[in-house]
């Protein structure tokens, strides 16, 4: 009894610590809202205890502290603003107004705010993909990597060139503005996080990503080719003057969106001919525009059927084994029943890969795999007849060892007279057992939900005396008869109790009237009420040997 109570206290315990372990674990993938604390991004060095302080220094930022997160998304904002404004004015824009002018300005004081923001943020070395906190070498990092960019694109060149030609206006400022189009760079590192972000669906955000840099090209394009014959001597020898010969008194609506026409119809290759180039100047861009389209299509192209060929790749594959499995069926001549059996089989198994349940379950810690196989089995392990009344060290130690399959309907899970096969627990659906007497097939049994079969065999060292077949989509949760056997030899008092069951069970069977009765030789021949029940898991040479000194 004293081992018994140890063995259910070491369960318990082992059950507590991995629930434990696993809230830990949960725990460690929240974000939590305090500077020094981490999420799963940052992993710690070999070695380092879980209670290892992580606390940053004075003043020091930690990259994936809420609040920072907030204000990148922020910035994200003023970057998109940035993108579309700077050609825009570039091109449609001669005198910028007062409130625009205004409206950059305190755009790029946010922006000057986060180059003193990242002498103080912490970074991960690529190295060793440590958190480095230290003042010197964050400031000797961004100084030699994008600081230089960061200033060139946030620098206010309006009140330099002011100073200099008095001419906010010109047309060098606007060029120099361009230079905030570095700030992309922040889209593009967001748009890489959120594909590892589990919380976003991966293919609709390389789709947005995609849609993103067409739409950018699409704007750059036209503003700049508008710009050209803006900016033209003759402004009716240009691709827009010539449908529209007063193109500058037009709204600015209006000459965006023709705009915007071209640079569709010339990056999708449609050229319906309304809108082409009248000058030298205008055909040199659109040579040049539509070299940068050759590269663009083929990155689009590419990113998509990359993603279309990942979803039906699996399409594809099941298509092909359902086609080679009918072609050997023909070949081979099999009975129908076989047939449809094994191209059941392939029909299951297409749909449950796609659930990528085991996969997972195989990627998982041993605690964890242990704490969601207790969490769905026991349950059900418990109400099974043949576990009825024995301890719950028993059913925790079986749990951990079943396997969840799923079946088609008329599926053969065991064979009449086949060798010892495993123990099977109906989850859902239905199985009927059927037994073979003089060539015919009666259905002898039909085992429901929550009920066992292949116990007899498994458990009394004989052949199968059932044939064990799905009635419909059945889930069937499948013990293995050799660690059943282990673990019963080491409880040996839960074997008394799960022999007592099995004995019941049997008599029951036998109390049955002879027309729903399995050949009754089969069974007798083995005399298994007459045998001893330390016998019942030995060989089936000692099983005989008993048997004969039994009688």
């Amino acid at each position: 009894s004293w081992v018994a109570k140890n063995k259910n206290s070491k369960a318990t315990m082992t059950q507590a610590h991995s629930k434990s372990c696993f809230h830990q674990f949960w725990d460690g993938l929240q974000i939590k809202r305090s500077s020094d604390s981490f999420t799963v991004e940052l992993l710690p060095s070999l070695g380092a205890t879980i209670n290892h302080s992580n606390k940053l220094q004075k003043f020091i930022i930690s990259p994936y502290d809420p609040r920072y997160r907030s204000w990148e998304l922020f910035l994200i904002v003023l970057v998109v603003y940035s993108a579309w404004i700077c050609p825009f004015e570039l091109a449609f824009l001669r005198d910028l107004p007062s409130k625009l002018l205004l409206v950059e300005n305190i755009v790029d004081i946010f922006f000057a705010i986060d180059i003193v923001l990242t002498f103080f943020v912490a970074y991960v070395d690529s190295k060793t993909h440590l958190l480095v906190d230290d003042r010197k070498r964050i400031a000797m990092r961004y100084l030699s990597t994008w600081f230089i960019f960061d200033v060139c694109s946030t620098a206010p060149f309006q009140p330099i060139i002011l100073l200099f030609t008095h001419k906010g206006n010109d047309i060098a400022f606007k060029v120099l503005n361009l230079l905030r189009l570095w700030r992309l760079h922040r889209v593009s590192s967001l748009f890489a996080r959120l594909e590892k972000d589990i919380r976003f669906n991966y293919f609709w955000t390389r789709c947005s990503k995609l849609i993103s840099v067409t739409l950018f090209a699409v704007h750059c394009a036209g503003c700049f080719n508008y710009m050209i014959a803006d900016r033209y001597p003759n402004p009716e020898k240009t691709w827009i003057g010539a449908v529209m010969s007063t193109f500058r008194s037009e709204s600015l609506w209006t000459r965006y969106i023709t705009a915007l026409y071209w640079s569709i119809t010339t990056l999708t290759t449609t050229g319906y001919g309304d809108l082409h180039a009248e000058n030298p100047t205008e055909m040199l861009f659109d040579i040049v525009y539509m070299m940068f389209n050759l590269g663009l299509t083929a990155y689009l192209i590419g990113n998509m059927t990359n993603l279309v060929v990942h979803g039906t790749s699996r399409t594809r594959k099941f298509r092909d084994s359902i086609q080679a499995a009918s072609e050997f069926a023909a070949r081979n001549q099999l009975p129908e029943n076989i047939k449809q059996q094994v191209l059941s089989h392939f029909c299951l198994q297409f749909k449950t890969e796609g659930l990528n349940q085991q996969v997972m379950l195989d990627c998982l810690p041993k605690g964890i795999r242990s704490s969601i196989a207790y969490s769905l089995f026991f349950p059900i392990i418990r109400q099974a007849y043949l576990f009825n009344g024995v301890s719950g060290n028993f059913i925790a130690e079986l749990v951990m060892e079943v396997q969840a399959e799923y079946f088609p309907p008329k599926e053969d899970i065991i064979l009449q007279n086949e060798g010892e096969a495993d123990v099977y627990i109906v989850v859902s659906g239905a199985v009927n057992i059927i037994t073979t007497i003089h060539g015919n097939e009666q259905v002898y049994e039909k085992i429901a939900e929550g009920e066992m079969f292949g116990e007899v065999g498994s458990l009394c060292n004989i052949p199968q005396p059932f044939t064990c077949r799905t009635a419909e989509l059945s889930q069937l949760l499948r013990i293995s008869k050799t660690r059943l056997r282990e673990i019963i030899e080491e409880n040996r008092e839960d074997s008394n109790i799960l022999m007592n069951n099995l004995v019941q069970k049997l008599k029951l069977r036998e109390s049955l009237p002879d027309m729903n009765q399995p050949d009754r030789r089969f069974l007798s021949k083995y005399e298994l009420f007459h045998v001893p029940r330390e016998a019942w898991l030995l060989k089936k040479s000692q099983l005989h040997y008993t048997e004969h000194t039994s009688r």
